[in-house]
């Protein structure tokens, strides 16, 4: 068996079994193709059906010269992953990553914003740019819904339902979910819609991308990056922020106004309520408010 062809049918598995997106399937396959690319340098001869748990941990040992724990745990993740779905599909008989483990990490807690910091990033937005109109739109829909980058840049036309207060987004492996829009964040989109995409030159294909670049297509993820970092240099922010961070601050901030978790959860995405919990670990405070709001003995 050659790894490019076990690697090519692992992404269709992917691609099609699991409904992952081209991002996710690129994140697993770069772990593969890392190994490939070790065992080629170090001319070991090793199939994907034959390789052994030896020669993947001394892999991994050569890796953890170069990268952090967290690092390596997310390596291992993806070949195990990758070997499971060979021990599935009767190529091997057991999972070589089975015995090695994974470094252990802390829970990494997410950077947040302020409710201060967001205005002030948004405030410095140069509204007198045919594009100030349509950042501003932007930051106020990924604060303002908490999506995640590759949901704002495919949001459509389409999928937003004004009179009803909702939008659709599309998330993770196609799945859909409606999400409530406040009237601010609607304010802006259709100020946008009006003033400044209805004139600009809509490429064939993008006529339902609700945001655009100069060129009339859709914004790529990286733009959207570019843009925030700009608006962090430019007041003078010292935390490291990013669209996520924005996604973040939506879910702390709902949070500490004693939002229940079930329901950030919807609104997020998450499919297990285990990742929508990590919020709770940024404000402790909550859980003091709901023990002091609601023990019968309070």
């Amino acid at each position: 068996m050659k790894w490019q062809n076990a690697l090519k049918d692992y992404q269709l598995y992917l691609k099609i079994e699991r409904g992952l997106s081209e991002n996710s399937i690129d994140n697993y396959s770069r772990d593969v193709k890392k190994l490939i690319s070790y065992l080629e340098n170090h001319n070991i001869s090793a199939s994907p059906d034959t390789i052994t748990t030896e020669i993947i941990q001394g892999f991994i040992y050569d890796v953890a010269k170069s990268v952090n724990a967290r690092s390596q745990s997310r390596l291992i993740s993806g070949l195990r992953s990758f070997f499971s779905y060979l021990v599935f599909e009767d190529y091997r008989s057991s999972n070589p990553l089975e015995l090695i483990e994974s470094p252990k990490i802390g829970r990494k807690l997410p950077d947040t914003l302020s409710e201060e910091e967001i205005d002030t990033i948004i405030n410095a937005i140069d509204l007198s740019k045919p594009e100030g109109e349509r950042n501003r739109a932007m930051l106020e829909t990924l604060y303002g819904c908490g999506l995640r980058v590759s949901e704002l840049t495919n949001l459509k036309i389409s999928d937003l339902f004004f009179d009803e207060g909702f939008i659709k987004v599309t998330g993770k492996g196609d799945k859909q979910r409606f999400v409530p829009i406040i009237d601010i964040t609607q304010k802006y989109i259709n100020i946008y819609r009006k003033e400044i995409r209805n004139h600009l030159n809509i490429q064939a294909g993008f006529e339902d991308t609700l945001f655009l670049n100069r060129r009339g297509k859709q914004l790529t993820r990286a733009m959207v990056f570019t843009i925030i970092k700009q608006l962090a240099e430019k007041i003078g922010l010292k935390k490291n922020i990013s669209p996520h961070t924005f996604r973040h601050s939506f879910a702390t901030h709902l949070l500490q106004n004693e939002a229940d978790l079930r329901s950030i959860q919807l609104m997020l995405g998450h499919e297990s309520i285990t990742t929508t919990e990590i919020y709770v670990h940024l404000d402790k405070s909550h859980l003091t408010k709901v023990v002091e709001k609601y023990h019968p003995r309070k």
